[in-house]
C-alpha cells in the first residue's frame, strides 16, 4: 500500500494490561505484525490506504455524506490509549466520538483523543469542530505528520465494540478498525476509525 507524505516515526507499542478491565482493550498491532490473511480482503483496503479517509468516503459513498457527533467531552482515556499518546494516568483528555455516515447508513465509527496541551495556538480549533470531519482539518495543515497505521479487530465483550455498534440494530461479529496518532505543530493526537457493516467492499 502506498505511504502517505505526512509519515513521522513508528508509535512505539504497548500491549494493554492482561489484568482488570484493561483486558477488554483491543490489541492494536502494525502492519508488519499481522500474520498473511489475518485481515479479512474485504476490509484490508480501507485498513491500509493512509489518505483521508473522509475524502474516500465521500468518493465511494453515491448519496449524501455527514458527520454525526455522539459524543465530546473530558474523559480519561483508555489504558491503551494513555500508553499510546504517553498520557499520565491521571489526566483527562477531550474525546470525541462521531459516526459517519452514507445517506441513512453508517459506515464509521470514529474516536479521537486530544491532550489538553495540544489544544493551544492553532489547534484550539480542534475542540470546536462540532459537525466538520476532522479529515478536512487534519489533511489541510502542512504540518500534520502521521505514525504508523496499527489495526485490531475489535470483539464484542470490548468496551470499544459497544460503543462503536450502539446504534446499530444489530452487533456483528466482530468488527476492525485502525489508528494511528497526528502530529499537528508536533502536538499529539490519537484518531481510531473503526470500520462498520455497511461499508462497501472495494479491492
Amino acid at each position: 500500500m502506498p505511504r502517505s507524505r505526512h509519515n513521522k516515526l513508528s508509535v512505539t507499542h504497548h500491549h494493554p494490561s492482561r489484568f482488570g478491565q484493561h483486558a477488554f482493550e483491543p490489541i492494536w498491532r502494525a502492519e508488519r505484525y499481522l500474520f498473511a490473511g489475518q485481515v479479512p480482503e474485504d476490509i484490508a483496503w480501507w485498513l491500509f490506504d493512509e489518505n483521508s479517509l473522509t475524502a474516500r468516503l465521500v468518493a465511494a459513498c453515491s448519496g449524501r455524506f455527514r458527520v454525526e457527533v455522539i459524543s465530546q467531552g473530558w474523559q480519561r482515556p483508555m489504558l491503551n490509549e494513555e500508553q499510546c499518546l504517553k498520557i499520565p494516568s491521571s489526566r483527562h483528555a477531550l474525546i470525541r466520538q462521531v459516526y459517519l455516515y452514507c445517506d441513512d447508513k453508517p459506515w464509521v465509527f470514529a474516536r479521537t483523543v486530544i491532550p489538553k496541551a495540544t489544544l493551544s495556538g492553532k489547534e484550539k480549533q480542534l475542540s470546536h469542530l462540532k459537525n466538520k470531519p476532522l479529515g478536512a482539518v487534519l489533511f489541510a495543515e502542512p504540518t500534520m505528520q502521521r505514525s504508523e497505521v496499527e489495526v485490531a479487530e475489535i470483539k464484542p465483550g470490548q468496551r470499544l465494540f459497544h460503543t462503536a455498534t450502539a446504534h446499530l440494530k444489530a452487533d456483528p461479529a466482530s468488527i476492525w478498525g485502525r489508528r494511528s496518532v497526528f502530529y499537528l505543530h508536533d502536538k499529539p493526537l490519537l484518531v481510531s476509525e473503526i470500520f462498520l457493516p455497511d461499508i462497501p467492499v472495494i479491492k
